[in-house]
């Protein structure tokens, strides 16, 4: 690099155009040559919000396509809840299973057999003026395949007497993959509740008398069991029960969780002794099996 000369006439002479020029030459060039031999500078940080960012949630559940129980009926003269068409979200029922006890291990069928305890007792419509004991029933968790092809674990109460049967009949109905959609102890205030047409509960035991007569129902005493009710509808008359499922009574329509003389439900059934009220010819009862043919 060439400096301009730098040239002093005395002591007390002033700084000349040259000098205050090439004065600024030799601090610019210092100052580029400082400049290459240090460290690049650091760009300005990046902009940051002073806003938190929500942590991330998992999106809430569907909200479900039909709430069972959630709309009462008119009432009949007969006291049943009018005859309705079957809503068409349920016309090909596949409702989703809500678990009330934990689902099997490994998708594997477990059955239990047990003394029915305080709480389950206590929570069923068992009463002192019913035709049996508290120690006449059995309490047992079964597992089940749901319309939601998932397995589940459900409950029932039965007679003693018939309990471990039971037990084998479900075992073969898992492993067929028939599919149930709830089944639970059936609670007191369903007795007495307005009817909504649209359960589809597998149960046994329910301390009431039969439809229509006076003398107790073989599910009073824990000897007859209702599978899938909606899918299989009661029929007498004009009765059919629950009420909206009118849709099931074309069998010819097979949908998942419909019994059919001859299937695999039926034979299950038949193979510990007992009947099947599909068979019947007034009244129909599609959904119901009992050990004492009524």
């Amino acid at each position: 690099m060439s400096l301009k000369r730098v040239e002093l006439c005395s002591p007390n002479a002033s700084v000349t155009l040259d000098v205050v020029r090439a004065t600024a030459t030799i601090l610019a060039a210092a100052a580029l040559l400082l400049s290459s031999c240090s460290s690049p500078v650091a760009g300005p940080p990046a902009e940051t919000s002073s806003a938190t960012t929500a942590p991330a949630t998992s999106a809430p559940p569907p909200a479900p396509v039909w709430q069972v129980g959630a709309k009462p009926l008119p009432l009949r003269r007969d006291g049943f809840g009018q005859i309705l068409p079957t809503p068409p979200v349920l016309a090909n029922r596949s409702l989703p299973t809500t678990d009330l006890l934990p689902p099997p291990a490994g998708n594997r069928f477990a059955g239990t057999v047990n003394p029915v305890p305080a709480e389950v007792l206590a929570r069923s419509t068992w009463q002192a003026a019913c035709p049996v004991t508290a120690g006449e029933l059995r309490y047992l968790t079964l597992s089940f395949w749901g319309f939601d092809g998932r397995a589940h674990t459900g409950e029932m109460l039965v007679n003693a007497s018939v309990a471990n049967a039971v037990v084998t009949v479900f075992g073969r109905l898992f492993a067929a993959k028939f599919p149930i959609e709830e089944m639970r102890v059936t609670a007191p205030a369903e007795l007495t509740a307005p009817p909504t047409g649209d359960g589809n509960n597998t149960t046994a035991f329910v301390c009431r008398p039969a439809r229509g007569l006076a003398n107790w129902s073989a599910h009073a005493y824990g000897l007859a069991i209702d599978v899938d009710p909606f899918c299989n509808p009661y029929t007498k008359d004009d009765v059919v029960l629950p009420e909206l499922a009118s849709a099931y009574l074309d069998r010819g329509n097979r949908r998942p969780g419909m019994i059919t003389a001859g299937d695999s439900t039926v034979a299950a059934f038949a193979a510990i002794g007992w009947t099947w009220g599909g068979s019947w010819t007034t009244p129909t009862d599609r959904m119901h099996f009992s050990s004492t043919g009524r």
